[in-house]
């Protein structure tokens, strides 16, 4: 039985990697913000306590919450950088708070794994509205990678998921905001992912990846950026 702790579990992807997981040999702890705002910088280590009351230790942590708000370049200086604050704060601090007591977790218990649910901004970058989500998602990969290249003789594993537009609430706002066909037309594979493919790669690599795949990147966004 593994236990598993799963945050912005309530749509999109992150529903998807709950429905992937049920039924698998996990015990399964499934978060989204109405159980903790992860602009609170306290919201963290609750959950996290929570996850330990619960299942009594985990084994995977998967960090999928996240936001995806505009900031254009020529709104007031105060929104800017609250809205930056807050894409930060969300996407990238709150899930290395819990990288970080995951790690301190599997270290006491001769290993673990980490899922990182990043993008493909982080590597082609974004929008010129959205500088922040593209900066928080690359800050999200260099962290996984920096825990893997620091953990993997303990037993830690972590890995990165970096999905291009996926059929979710907020890539079909992105999509009708900038017509969608010709952001289509930008995808090889005539198609954006449907969430439930990015939950079979999180599955895998939260289940059954190889320990020699640590710090890998794994990319889903139909050849629309290859590296």
């Amino acid at each position: 039985m593994t236990n598993i702790l799963l945050t912005g579990a309530s749509r999109g992807i992150g529903a998807a990697i709950a429905t992937r997981l049920n039924g698998a040999d996990v015990r399964l702890l499934a978060v989204s913000s109405a159980d903790g705002d992860f602009h609170d910088p306290l919201t963290p280590r609750i959950l996290w306590n929570r996850a330990i009351d619960e299942l009594g230790h985990v084994d995977v942590l998967i960090n999928n919450a996240g936001v995806f708000e505009a900031a254009p370049l020529d709104l007031p200086d105060d929104d800017w950088l609250a809205n930056w604050d807050r894409t930060m704060r969300v996407n990238l601090t709150a899930s290395a708070q819990l990288c970080r007591f995951a790690v301190q977790h599997f270290l006491e218990r001769e290993g673990g794994r980490i899922v990182n649910i990043a993008s493909r901004a982080a590597y082609r970058g974004d929008s010129p509205a959205h500088w922040h989500y593209a900066a928080s998602k690359a800050g999200m990969v260099a962290m996984t990678k920096t825990i893997a290249r620091g953990y993997a003789r303990d037993g830690v594993l972590a890995f990165s998921i970096c999905p291009g537009f996926t059929m979710t609430g907020m890539a079909e706002d992105y999509l009708a905001s900038r017509g969608g066909d010709k952001l289509l037309a930008d995808i090889p594979l005539g198609k954006v992912a449907d969430p439930s493919e990015v939950a079979e790669v999180a599955a895998f690599a939260a289940l059954h990846a190889p320990p020699s795949m640590t710090g890998a990147v794994l990319d889903i966004n139909g050849a629309s950026y290859v590296r």
